[in-house]
């Protein structure tokens, strides 16, 4: 008899052992392709920011400032929302080496519109906010992955917020507020920092459920590093409005 209840508890046991492992197989493949997005946009925006004749096809310029834009520089502006649209609705339609170019191209464009920062905010302020906002990443993540709290509904009200953000964000085009842009500077960094947690816990929940090999999972885990690194680059961008020293 005791055998037998041995028995049966063995694959149970093993079974959870297997979804552990599962889990941290996918985060750690969803943080590897994370960091190879975050490390195109450093080095392309840094690229175009430091070589004239490439800020030059972005911007139009007087003393080092941003006066314009070109056609390449809206294009880098507006093209990764389209990327990310198509990413989400083609995750079952586009190959596994489809989503990888699209993840490049959409990282790629990232990087050369996010040179105008280098322009504007000092060096030293830039790699400071960075290192706070990786600082909030680490902990945040860790937050996310570790509790035992489901924080579905938290994450779905941190997703509420962002829509708020996404239309006052529209208003203050037509308002010119500096106060209200400050204001939601903060609301950003609340509202990102809040959405890496979940995130990685959604990381971690679906990396439980899933094989660890297949094209389906490759594709699964470079959505996920594209959600968790638009988070980082967010709350980086709303601590460097606040923190950043302009030139």
């Amino acid at each position: 008899m005791d055998n037998q209840n041995f028995n049966f508890q063995e694959p149970v046991e093993i079974q959870n052992v297997s979804s552990e492992v599962m889990s941290k197989t996918f985060t750690a493949r969803v943080f590897s392709w994370m960091f190879v997005g975050l490390g195109i946009i450093g080095l392309l925006s840094y690229i175009f920011a430091t070589t004239p004749s490439l800020l030059g096809l972005m911007y139009t310029t007087t003393d080092n400032v941003i006066t314009g834009m070109s056609p390449l520089g809206w294009i880098a502006l507006l093209a990764p929302l389209g990327l990310v649209l198509l990413m989400g609705a083609g995750i079952n339609k586009l190959s596994y080496p489809a989503m990888i170019l699209v993840f490049f191209i959409f990282s790629a464009l990232m990087g050369m519109s996010l040179s105008s920062i280098f322009l504007r905010y000092t060096m030293g302020s830039i790699f400071s906010v960075f290192l706070i906002a990786s600082g909030m990443f680490g902990v945040m993540a860790f937050v996310g992955y570790t509790t035992s709290t489901d924080l579905t509904k938290f994450g779905s009200l941190m997703l509420m917020l962002l829509v708020g953000i996404i239309i006052a964000s529209i208003v203050n085009i037509f308002m010119h507020s500096a106060s209200f842009s400050y204001m939601i500077s903060f609301l950003c960094v609340a509202v990102f920092t809040g959405l890496i947690a979940y995130d990685v816990q959604k990381i971690k929940n679906i990396g439980g459920q899933i094989n660890a090999d297949g094209s389906t999972t490759g594709k699964m885990a470079i959505w996920a590093a594209l959600s968790i690194y638009l988070d980082f680059v967010n709350l980086f961008l709303a601590l460097l409005r606040i923190f950043g020293n302009r030139r």
